[in-house]
């Protein structure tokens, strides 16, 4: 322990700032695990709840939100100045 001006270092205010910094910086990462575990299980609550309503196994979901990625994708491809029409049109 060093004494700075009657301080020991541990309450000194640059040790402080730095030692926040330190903390920061170890602490973020496992923030933005935290927010990606907390995705993961939202995810996984609302595949079940799909399951549970639609009387199907998880698979069949997973199979279902990857043909409408793919129905979304296509037509995002169609519209993108083909000259094409939409598949549907509604006023």
């Amino acid at each position: 322990m060093i004494l700075i001006s009657g301080q020991s270092t541990y309450s000194h205010p640059a040790y402080l700032l730095i030692m926040a910094g330190v903390l920061e910086q170890l602490i973020r990462p496992q923030k933005k695990a935290m927010y990606h575990d907390l995705k993961a299980m939202e995810l996984e609550a609302a595949k079940e709840i799909l399951a549970e309503v639609f009387r199907v196994r998880l698979s069949e979901v997973d199979e279902m939100i990857q043909n409408r990625f793919e129905e979304v994708h296509s037509q995002e491809a169609c519209s993108e100045g083909d000259g094409l029409w939409p598949q549907e049109f509604s006023l």
